[in-house]
């Protein structure tokens, strides 16, 4: 069990800031959810509500089809884990997982079983005698996901668990929280600003924007598919390109289209003329700033109608300043003057195309 359904959920301050209004979400049984956006939008506050930290303003929530308005967070049948893991120093890794068991009065063998199976989990067992001043920044944050394991709660909730550790430690840890939602089956809710733990973590993501859920989707089709201009931006690394229609002169569009987007890695080009692709959009560039990150390579280029992100893989290097870019035609998406996207719009270059003084 651990299904989590908000109805009509509005959270306001004493001055009367309004975060969230009108809040309606589900989350799923069994499924790692990740909330994500930036900061201020209203993702932890909502974690919080969850817990039963923070008081809804109106509104409903449910676990497990139990409503929990004004029900304590010990007895919401929820763990939490904070960034900033919240461990007793003066007790060992033993004492801090065992502390909310003793607190139960449950036997010493039942304690010593249990806290044993979970430090085998969570790889915890060779460090049971050791203080939390002893451990690295990702063993902390294994003691705190066993203590709230302890509680075996049909939900955990962590809130940007990962971001007080270095870059390889975050992504050692992204691994090993996929595993233990893997083991343990329960549903994960999670809090993050940062898209790339989101996209590598969730099963399901929930992208919000001033209190609001913009999208809700699997990654790949969060990635694939933005079904809006905000998403599309705030989802990718780099994220879709995107320009004003009415800017793209030589072009001309059937339907009313107000923005025209591509991802990064969509574009193809190079600094010779390419054979002519009907099915293209082309534009001209000049590179600013070349990125080498491995792999790929990300070039900013500077067009007539604002400057592109292009991302291009191994071997396909530039080496002139000046270049071509073009995107297939099916790789295009649409934005409507409310930023949502449409579909069925049709790009046709209007205008005979020069590229490096020849016709094409």
């Amino acid at each position: 069990m651990g299904e989590i359904i908000l109805k009509n959920i509005k959270k306001s301050y004493e001055k009367g800031e309004t975060v969230i209004e009108n809040l309606d979400l589900t989350i799923e049984e069994g499924l790692f959810t990740v909330l994500v956006g930036a900061s201020g939008c209203g993702k932890s506050t909502t974690l919080r509500m969850i817990a039963g930290l923070e008081k809804e303003t109106s509104g409903e929530i449910y676990i497990d089809g139990k409503l929990m308005n004004g029900v304590e967070p010990g007895k919401r049948n929820v763990a939490m884990v904070f960034q900033n893991y919240a461990l007793y120093p003066t007790m060992t890794v033993r004492g801090n997982i065992e502390f909310g068991l003793k607190n139960k009065k449950i036997p010493k063998v039942e304690i010593k079983k249990i806290v044993a199976e979970i430090a085998d989990t969570v790889g915890l067992t060779e460090y049971l005698d050791k203080k939390p001043e002893q451990l690295s920044g990702g063993q902390r944050q294994r003691v705190a996901l066993a203590r709230a394991m302890v509680k075996k709660p049909a939900v955990f909730l962590m809130d940007e668990p990962l971001s007080n550790l270095d870059a390889k430690l975050r992504s050692q840890m992204r691994a090993e929280l996929i595993e233990l939602h893997q083991k343990l089956k329960a549903t994960f809710l999670y809090v993050t600003h940062d898209q790339i733990e989101a996209m590598s973590m969730g099963d399901k993501i929930v992208l919000m924007d001033k209190g609001e859920i913009k999208q809700i989707d699997s990654p790949k089709e969060i990635y694939n598919k933005p079904q809006n201009k905000f998403t599309a931006q705030f989802i990718g690394t780099p994220p879709m390109n995107v320009l004003e229609c009415r800017t793209l002169k030589g072009y001309e569009f059937e339907g009313k289209p107000k923005f025209l987007g591509f991802r990064p890695e969509k574009a193809k080009t190079g600094s010779n003329i390419y054979e002519f692709n009907k099915n293209a959009f082309k534009l001209n560039g000049r590179i600013l700033t070349k990125e080498m990150l491995g792999s790929e390579t990300l070039y900013k280029v500077k067009t007539d109608f604002g400057n592109i992100v292009v991302k291009l893989y191994e071997n396909n290097d530039i080496e002139s300043d000046n270049i071509v870019i073009y995107v297939d035609y099916n790789d295009l998406v649409y934005f409507d003057k409310d930023e949502n996207r449409i579909e069925g719009v049709k790009c046709i270059a209007k205008e005979t195309i020069y590229v490096n003084e020849e016709v094409i």
